[in-house]
């Protein structure tokens, strides 16, 4: 009999793999309207600070006011779309942007904007979106499942380009024919098709049985998983200096345009366009950089580039000449910040997912607004070629930081392991009892200990992003086989969140832990509750009021997970 034609099959490697999920599909071309819009406002705003003030420190700040939020309150925004609904989150963030936005054009059009105004309604039209982000980027590992994943942010930063090569060209040619006014209007309608299909997402929430914490201990949750990821912070630390190096081409650029290329707002739109271009080009080859080249050669190619293109930008006056050099400098610009989101999406589990990505936003944004700030001041002091050439030579140099900070190679490591049953509780409880003191005694022969020491520096780590503190291991000086692992949680929630976050890699390495062990019993663990006054004051202290207080609590087999 001839064979069965083989079905159709799709690679979850190709660029477009996402756009099979509606969701997803959605989601994306309404942020692509909505990206065009904040470009086209953008342009707007830049432009006609120009035409209120000759300060360059004045204009760069622009990019500071629109940029600067992100780094202000990206940690409480990435805790509040980890703690609830991260559809509602967004819905209520792109409310605000679009408040700013429409305030925005009500003061210009009744000519009302002073230049302060300006930079003040940037900043809120810039907090909305900053509130949005975590909660959007953290979303989509809902909306796809996880191999196509780092096609799916590739893509988030082609919609974002995609809407810079056309939207900038398009805000110039709507300031120059219809004014700013027409341009704030527009950017304020382009917000709704986003609203409308947020609004119309049917997310299915997982219910946690455990209360969500409380914004400042999941703020400090946060940072714990970030200061305990030496990844992470690899990442973020390459991101910061490339956005503060980098962010010179995005905030001098109106200044590029007017002083030299001596164009208007149309030059200027055209030059952000060709950027724009460029990272549409450097997001399209993420999945073939990935595949071909380590975390540190691609950043360290994309350094190059850019330092190469900044410097061409600066010292020719040719439009045909400075747009080739942006569109390489726009390339290197989308596929290093990919990249770097790719690594913080892949190596985040679910529940830190909003925070992690928060902090990577806030390095990369608040890289941008500080750089720009810095730019500014330099510019107004030695000139835009100058401080232009500046920037080029740091980015250039800015490649050894991988002689001591290695962008790590990172694959999927963020997948949640199994939920674990309640730990055995004979005393009452509540919530808020703690601290929780956990001992952990594993008996290793003494040909493994050095082994065992190594792997146990691992497992502290994991601890510690968990949510456990005061970590610490010790090992008998009258027993020599003999250790204990110890560390403390907060309070009895706090207990069971920690054990209940590890990843699959994570849960590994414990058991890994737990297979050095000898002897016939089996490793011992003891969970404590320290300063125990609460659970003595009353007569009634009986497991019936514990299981009332608290949770079901469920009873596993001695010895088994921490």
């Amino acid at each position: 009999m001839p064979a069965s034609p083989k079905p159709q099959t799709f690679s979850a490697d190709s660029i477009t793999a996402p756009l099979r999920h509606v969701t997803f599909r959605r989601v994306w071309f309404g942020s692509l309207v909505s990206n065009l819009g904040m470009l086209v406002q953008g342009v707007a705003a830049a432009w006609t600070m120009t035409q209120m003030t000759s300060s360059a420190d004045k204009v760069a700040l622009v990019q500071t006011a629109l940029m600067l939020p992100v780094m202000l309150i990206s940690m409480p925004a990435g805790a509040i779309a980890d703690m609830y609904d991260r559809r509602v989150v967004a819905l209520i963030a792109l409310s605000v942007a679009l408040a700013g936005a429409t305030a925005l054009t009500a003061l210009a059009w009744l000519g009302l904007l002073t230049p302060n105004l300006l930079l003040t309604l940037c900043f809120v039209v810039g907090s909305g979106m900053a509130l949005m982000s975590p909660a959007w980027q953290a979303s989509v590992s809902e909306q796809v499942p996880l191999e196509t994943l780092p096609a799916a942010v590739a893509l988030n930063g082609i919609s974002y380009n995609i809407a810079r090569s056309v939207g900038p060209a398009v805000g110039g040619v709507v300031v120059a024919t219809a004014g700013a006014v027409a341009a704030f209007a527009l950017n304020a309608l382009l917000f709704l098709p986003l609203l409308i299909v947020l609004f119309l997402w049917k997310r299915t929430a997982e219910p946690s049985r455990l209360p969500p914490e409380k914004l400042g201990r999941a703020m400090v949750s946060g940072v714990r998983y970030i200061t305990n990821s030496p990844s992470i912070k690899i990442v973020l630390t390459r991101s910061m200096v490339m956005a503060v190096v980098g962010g010179a081409i995005v905030a001098l650029m109106p200044l590029v345009a007017r002083d030299l290329l001596h164009g208007g707002a149309k030059t200027y739109g055209i030059m952000l366009g060709v950027f724009g271009l460029g990272a549409v080009i450097g997001a399209l080859s993420v999945n073939k950089v990935r595949k071909r080249m380590s975390g540190e050669a691609a950043i360290r190619a994309c350094a190059l580039s850019m330092g190469g293109a900044i410097a061409a930008v600066a010292l020719t006056h040719e439009p045909t000449l400075t747009a080739a050099a942006l569109v390489l400098a726009g390339g290197g610009w989308i596929l290093s910040g990919t990249l770097n989101n790719i690594a913080v999406q892949l190596s985040a589990p679910r529940w830190v997912a909003g925070r992690a990505l928060a902090a990577y936003q806030a390095a990369a944004s608040g890289g941008v607004a500080v750089g720009s700030w810095g730019w500014g001041h330099l510019t107004d002091a030695v000139g835009v070629q100058t401080a232009l050439l500046v920037s080029a030579a740091v980015m250039t140099a800015s490649p050894l930081l991988g002689l001591w900070l290695r962008m790590p190679r990172i694959n999927a490591q963020g997948e949640d392991a199994e939920l674990l049953a309640d730990p055995e509780v004979r005393l009452a409880l509540t919530g808020r009892s703690g601290p929780l003191v956990v001992e952990i005694e594993y008996r290793i022969a003494q040909e493994n200990a050095r082994a065992f020491h190594t792997l146990m520096q691992q497992v502290q780590l994991s601890r510690k992003r968990n949510g456990a503190y005061g970590w610490s291991i010790a090992r008998d000086i009258a027993d020599p086989e003999l250790w204990t692992e110890r560390y403390h949680c907060p309070t009895w929630l706090d207990y069971l969140r920690h054990r209940n976050r590890s990843t699959q890699r994570e849960r590994a390495m414990e058991q890994q832990a737990m297979a050095f062990h000898i002897g016939n019993n089996p490793v011992r663990i003891r969970r404590m509750l320290e300063r125990p006054f609460g659970s003595v004051r009353w007569k009634d202290d009986t497991p019936d009021r514990a299981a009332k207080d608290v949770l079901p609590l469920i009873t596993t087999a001695p010895g088994g997970t921490t």
